[in-house]
C-alpha cells in the first residue's frame, strides 16, 4: 500500500468516533483491497474490548481486506449490530460472497448473538445471498431482530434462498427454545416478483414476529401480494407495512384489506402507486372504519382512484384520533375532484392532515357509456336474458343441488308469478346469495328487484324479499358487505370495475326503488348509505327511463347524509 494512501487512512481513522460499544468507519470513502489496506482497522478492532457495533457502510471491501477484518472479528463475542450497508461498490459479484461467507464466518465463531444486521445497497445478487445464508441459519442469527436487504438485486432465487435460511434459523432457534423472532424486514428494489415474495411469505408466517415489512418496488402482483396477506394475518404486531410500487390490482388489494383486520398495532399503511383503484379503496375503508385504531399514516397514492371513492376514504378517516397524513396525491380525481376533497377535509377539521394534490392525474377517460347501454338492450333484444318481458333480468347461477325445483325454476327465470307462488319458501331465496360471491349476490338483487310493480301484492313480496337479501349480505364483516355495495355500484355504472365481464346493468326504476326502500331499513348500515350518496351526487350518468326512481333514492340518501353531517360533502 503506498504511503500516501496510509496516510489518508490514518488520517480517516483519526475522525472515526469510538465509544459506546460503537465503532464507526461509516460513509470513510476508502477502498479496501489488501490485508495492509485494513491493518490500523484491525487493530483498533482488536484493541476495543467491549465492541458491540460495527459501522462499515460506505466503503468497498475487497476479498483480502474483509478477511482480515473476520480475522479480528474472532474475538468479539459481544458483537451485536453490524451496519455492513453499501460495502462493494466497484467489486466483482463474485468478490462479494466470498468476503461475506468470511466476516459470517469469524461472527459464528466468535459465538456473537447479533441483533441488527445492515446490507442494504449491495448489489450482490443471488449469489450474495449464499455468501449470508449460513450466518442466518446459525445460532449468531437467533436473536436477530433487525435485517435490512434493500436495493441488494436478489431476485427470485435469492428471495428463495434467503426465505429457506430464515425458516432454518426459526426451527433451530425453536428447537433450542427460543424461538427466531425477527421484528423488522427490509427487502424493497430487490425484484423478488411473485416467487420470492410467496417464499418469503412463508418464512414470515412461521415467524410471526414482525413489526415492520418494507418490500417496495419489487415487481409484485397479485398472487405474490395474497401470499403476503395470508402472512401478515398471522402477524398481529405489525406496525409498518410498506409495499409500494407493486402491483395490487383488486384481487390483491381485498387480500390485503383482510389481512389488515387483524392488526391492531398497525400505525403507517404505504400502499401508494399499488394500482389499488376505487374498489379496492372502498374495500379498504371498510377496514378503516372496522379496525386500524392507532394508525397514523395511510399513503393510497397513484392508484386510479376516482374522486368519489378518495371522498370515501377521507370519511373513513375522521374518526381516526391519531391519524396524521394521508396521501392521496397522483390519482384520478380532476380539478374540481380535487378541490372537493380538500373541502371535505377542511369540513371535518382533517385539513392538514391531506397530502399535496399536485401530481393529480385527471378525471379518467369514460367509457363509451351510450354504446354500452345499447349492447345491453341488444342482448336483452337478442334473447340474452332468460324471459322476453323481464326487462334487466340476466341467468345467474345455477342453484345448489338441494334446492327444491320451484326455487330453481325462479332462479333460472325470475318472474312476478313465479315469486308470490313461492310463498313461504321464498325465505330459501337467502341461500342462493354468499358474503364470498358479491358479483352473483347482486346479480340476484337486481334479478329479484327488477320485478317490482306497483300492484300492492307484488310490491310487498318484492320488497320483502329483496330486503331480506340485503340484510343477509350488509350482516356480516364491514369488508364483505362493503365488496357487495362496490360490486352494486359496478353494477349500476357509478363506479368503474376491473373485472371485465362485470358490466353495467340496463337499470329499471324497480331496482333503485327497492334499494332506496332498504336504505330506510333500521338494519342499514348508515356508512354504506353515506357510501352510495356520495357516489350517486358524484355521478349524473343516470338512466332516463330511472330518472324519477333516481330521483327518490337521491333524496333519500340526502336525508342521510345530512344527518350525519355529511351534507355537501
Amino acid at each position: 500500500m503506498a504511503s500516501d494512501d496510509i496516510s489518508q487512512l490514518a488520517e480517516a481513522l483519526s475522525n472515526t468516533h469510538v465509544g459506546d460499544g460503537e465503532l464507526s468507519y461509516k460513509g470513510l470513502g476508502l477502498k479496501l483491497d489488501t490485508a495492509e489496506s485494513v491493518e490500523e482497522m484491525v487493530h483498533e478492532i482488536q484493541q476495543y474490548p467491549g465492541l458491540r457495533a460495527l459501522h462499515l457502510e460506505g466503503n468497498t471491501l475487497g476479498v483480502e481486506a474483509a478477511q482480515a477484518i473476520a480475522k479480528a472479528l474472532e474475538s468479539k463475542a459481544l458483537l451485536q449490530r453490524c451496519y455492513w450497508s453499501d460495502m462493494f461498490t466497484g467489486r466483482l459479484r463474485s468478490e462479494i460472497p466470498t468476503a461475506l461467507r468470511s466476516l459470517g464466518n469469524a461472527l459464528m465463531g466468535a459465538g456473537a448473538r447479533l441483533t441488527e444486521l445492515y446490507l442494504s445497497d449491495n448489489a450482490f445478487g443471488p449469489d450474495g445471498v449464499k455468501g449470508i445464508e449460513q450466518l442466518l441459519k446459525s445460532p449468531s442469527c437467533h436473536t436477530l431482530r433487525e435485517l435490512r436487504l434493500n436495493n441488494c438485486g436478489i431476485g427470485i432465487g435469492g428471495g428463495k434462498i434467503l426465505a429457506g435460511a430464515l425458516m432454518e434459523c426459526h426451527r433451530q432457534s425453536s428447537a433450542l427454545g427460543a424461538p427466531f423472532k425477527l421484528r423488522v424486514f427490509v427487502a424493497g428494489r430487490n425484484r423478488l416478483e411473485n416467487e420470492g415474495a410467496s417464499a418469503l411469505a412463508k418464512a414470515f408466517q412461521l415467524m410471526g414476529s414482525l413489526e415492520e415489512v418494507h418490500m417496495p418496488q419489487n415487481g409484485i402482483n397479485y398472487a405474490g401480494v395474497t401470499a403476503l396477506a395470508s402472512a401478515i394475518q398471522q402477524n398481529p404486531d405489525i406496525r409498518v407495512l410498506n409495499l409500494n410500487d407493486n402491483t395490487f390490482t383488486k384481487k390483491g388489494t381485498l387480500a390485503m384489506a383482510e389481512a389488515l383486520r387483524h392488526l391492531r398495532n398497525i400505525q403507517v399503511i404505504n400502499f401508494g402507486d399499488c394500482l389499488v383503484r376505487s374498489e379496492g379503496a372502498i374495500a379498504l375503508t371498510a377496514v378503516l372504519r372496522e379496525g386500524l385504531p392507532i394508525l397514523k399514516e395511510l399513503n393510497l397514492s397513484f392508484g386510479e382512484i376516482t374522486e368519489a371513492a378518495a371522498l370515501v376514504v377521507a370519511q373513513a378517516v375522521m374518526d381516526k384520533p391519531h391519524m396524521e397524513r394521508l396521501d392521496l396525491n397522483g390519482n384520478c380525481l380532476g380539478e374540481e375532484g380535487c378541490e372537493a376533497l380538500r373541502e371535505a377535509m377542511e369540513n371535518m377539521d382533517k385539513g392538514d392532515l391531506l397530502g399535496s394534490l399536485s401530481d393529480d392525474e385527471g378525471e379518467p377517460d369514460d367509457d363509451d357509456v351510450d354504446q354500452e347501454e345499447d349492447e345491453e338492450r341488444a342482448d336483452v333484444d337478442e334473447g340474452g336474458g332468460c324471459c322476453e318481458d323481464e326487462i334487466g333480468i340476466t341467468q345467474i347461477k345455477a342453484c345448489p343441488a338441494q334446492s327444491p325445483p320451484e326455487i330453481m325454476s325462479f332462479v333460472r327465470c325470475p318472474t312476478v308469478e313465479k315469486l308470490l307462488q313461492l310463498g313461504e319458501m321464498r325465505t330459501r331465496l337467502q341461500h342462493q346469495v354468499s358474503e364470498a360471491e358479491p358479483n352473483q349476490a347482486v346479480d340476484v338483487f337486481l334479478n329479484i328487484a327488477s320485478l317490482y310493480r306497483e300492484d300492492p301484492e307484488a310490491k310487498a313480496v318484492v320488497l320483502e324479499t329483496t330486503d331480506a337479501l340485503m340484510k343477509k349480505l350488509l350482516s356480516g364483516s364491514a369488508l364483505h358487505s362493503s365488496c357487495f355495495i362496490s360490486s352494486l355500484l359496478v353494477r349500476m355504472g357509478l363506479l368503474k370495475g376491473e373485472e371485465g365481464k362485470v358490466r353495467k346493468a340496463l337499470l329499471v326504476p324497480g331496482q333503485l326503488l327497492c334499494l332506496e326502500h332498504a336504505v330506510q331499513q333500521e338494519w342499514f348500515p348508515q356508512h354504506h348509505a353515506s357510501l352510495l350518496h356520495t357516489f350517486i351526487s358524484r355521478n349524473a350518468g343516470a338512466p332516463t327511463s330511472c330518472s324519477s326512481a333516481r330521483e327518490k333514492l337521491s333524496s333519500t340518501l340526502f336525508g342521510h347524509a345530512a344527518l350525519c353531517g355529511l351534507k355537501g360533502r
